[in-house]
């Protein structure tokens, strides 16, 4: 696949280098993003040069950015949303500037995503993430605590520790959004920044609630096919897109993450894809992540990268969260080797369906 990308924390806070990335066979982009410009703040044009430089002098490219986060304000509703949502304009202008294509986002409340364990002992040795409701029944600090202590010393993304800090005011904050509301936000949001998306040729590609089903209270608006056409309908624009992540729609099994792909890449609204592998555990929700390969998890690949193939998908993918493997200690769901895997796996069924079309 010609967009073949790697998720990338930068120089500064991640032990995998751009060398490394380099070496993985078939991989041509760096998925970046500037991770020391506070959230709701304007991404200075130099510090995006930088990063560009750095990537472009590792003969990869930059042309996808994950993620510009959006400020709780925007997303709760209040007055001040304006001027974040003025800043997030200019951000998008400055990366256009720099050749960025794709914008990855989600309007998650507070939690980007949400696991229960970081390390989750697999039968051949090897870790992951997992998921299990009833973990999830309690008070929200607990979970809190458990990824700051066994996120072997990296900051997580969706989870940093500024945010984290202001976690009881923000659930406050959030007391009086339910899912109209935080569907009227988004709508706002939209309305405002994809005419500038369409000036500046970037697209937002927003990313699926992780898992997907409300927890703690808090609305979820991303979660099934239903969920991704009345965002369409938001604000109707090929630029209010969606990534299309195939592990967080398949930890839901009511989700057909084939025919997801097949609608929503054929009427060209989903620039992005997240590629991974889950497990379902014995109760109903409950899972945890998995090598890239359909015979390590539940959901099949082979499938999901046909759709992508027949839809004549060509935007940008990268593999998603793997394991810890070969004695790896890194980001957890972030670690090099599963990743190389993932992405050789998933050439080789991009390969093998393509010469079954010739």
């Amino acid at each position: 696949m010609k967009n073949m990308g790697f998720r990338w924390y930068g120089s500064n806070d991640d032990a995998i280098k751009l060398k490394d990335i380099r070496q993985i066979p078939g991989t041509t982009q760096v998925v970046g993003a500037l991770f020391d410009v506070p959230v709701g703040e304007v991404w200075p044009k130099e510090k995006i040069a930088v990063l560009k430089h750095e990537v472009e002098a590792a003969k990869l490219k930059l042309e996808v950015i994950e993620s510009v986060n959006i400020h709780d304000d925007i997303k709760i509703g209040l007055p001040s949303r304006d001027q974040y949502i003025e800043n997030y304009k200019e951000t998008i202008r400055n990366l256009a500037e720099y050749g960025i294509k794709v914008i990855c986002y989600n309007f998650m409340p507070i939690f980007d995503w949400v696991r229960t364990e970081l390390h989750y002992k697999l039968a051949d040795g090897s870790t992951d993430m997992a998921f299990q409701h009833e973990k999830v029944e309690g008070d929200p600090e607990d979970i809190l605590k458990s990824i700051q202590d066994n996120s072997n010393g990296y900051v997580l993304p969706g989870w940093e520790p500024e945010r984290l800090a202001e976690v009881k005011r923000l659930f406050a904050a959030y007391s009086e959004v339910d899912t109209k509301k935080l569907t009227e936000n988004l709508k706002y949001f939209l309305d405002e920044i994809i005419p500038v998306c369409e000036e500046c040729d970037v697209r937002m590609a927003m990313h699926p609630d992780d898992p997907p089903r409300p927890l703690f209270g808090l609305p979820r608006i991303y979660k099934n096919r239903e969920d991704m056409l009345a965002i369409e309908q938001l604000h109707e624009s090929k630029y209010n897109g969606f990534t299309i992540c195939t592990g967080s729609l398949g930890e839901n099994p009511a989700n057909d993450v084939p025919a997801i792909i097949r609608e929503f890449v054929a009427k060209d609204r989903a620039p992005f894809i997240h590629a991974r592998n889950i497990k379902f555990m014995g109760n109903e929700g409950d899972f945890h992540e998995s090598a890239h390969l359909s015979s390590e998890g539940s959901l099949d690949m082979y499938e999901i990268m046909k759709a992508l193939y027949d839809t004549g998908f060509d935007g940008y993918i990268r593999p998603d969260h793997g394991r810890d493997i070969w004695g790896e200690e890194g980001r957890p769901g972030y670690g090099l080797y599963d990743r190389a895997l993932g992405i050789t796996y998933l050439n080789g069924l991009w390969e093998a369906i393509e010469k079954e079309n010739r």
